[in-house]
């Protein structure tokens, strides 16, 4: 994958100020991590809100400040979900020489026959697991080939995961992936007359149809 890099600055306005960053078309972020202490620091929204828009939070971005780049994970993104926006970064610096425990993604691929041949549905279990490598050695999503899931009750689990080189993963082997299910399909029945009655309509009908031959005796 193509090397990211961010340009970043210092950040002197911090708190409830930030809004004002945010109006100058900037991002408020910080930066922890190995070896490195705590530091406020602002990117430009646009570059990185593009550099960003495909990447996991397994996908290692190199930050540039005063010149030095620094390689990072995000570990956090706070997101405006109505206008899309990003409101603040959180990235955690990495050392290039040290196992890191992170969440990679799960993305299922290709069709499982048990859908064509038996109506049934896949449901999807975790969509992640959690794995230690080092940092450039983590996978950005691991691919799950659901074409084995030919009969109903079927299932994928975490053991059934490809080997994935200089990749440990943590996660409960028999944490469930996928699974194919049987589509129940419901039906609504038309209420019946039996039904009608019990519901008090149809004696209310009946009570009147008396009440209108009463008053015509009359």
């Amino acid at each position: 994958m193509e090397k990211i890099v961010l340009e970043a600055k210092k950040r002197e306005v911090i708190g409830k100020k930030v809004k004002t960053l945010r109006r100058e078309g900037k991002i408020p972020a910080v930066m922890y991590g190995h070896k490195f202490n705590a530091l406020p620091i602002e990117l430009d929204a646009h570059s990185t809100t593009q550099a960003l828009r495909k990447i996991s939070e397994s996908t290692i971005v190199n930050i540039s400040l005063d010149g030095k780049e620094h390689a990072a994970l995000i570990r956090d993104r706070q997101i405006d979900f109505i206008k899309g926006n990003i409101l603040h970064l959180d990235f955690q610096v990495v050392s290039l020489t040290e196992k890191i425990r992170t969440n990679v993604r799960i993305e299922l691929v290709g069709e499982a026959p048990a859908v064509e041949e038996f109506n049934a549905l896949v449901v999807s279990g975790l969509t992640e697991v959690e794995v230690e490598a080092l940092p450039q050695d983590l996978p950005e999503g691991i691919s799950v080939d659901v074409s084995v899931l030919d009969e109903i009750g079927k299932a994928i689990y975490v053991k059934d995961l490809p080997a994935i080189d200089k990749v440990e993963i943590l996660t409960d082997p028999e944490e469930l992936i996928a699974i194919t299910s049987a589509v129940k399909e419901e039906s609504i029945e038309e209420p019946t007359e039996e039904l009608a009655v019990e519901e008090g309509n149809e004696p209310e009908v009946i009570e009147r149809g008396k009440r209108e031959e009463g008053s015509e005796e009359e």
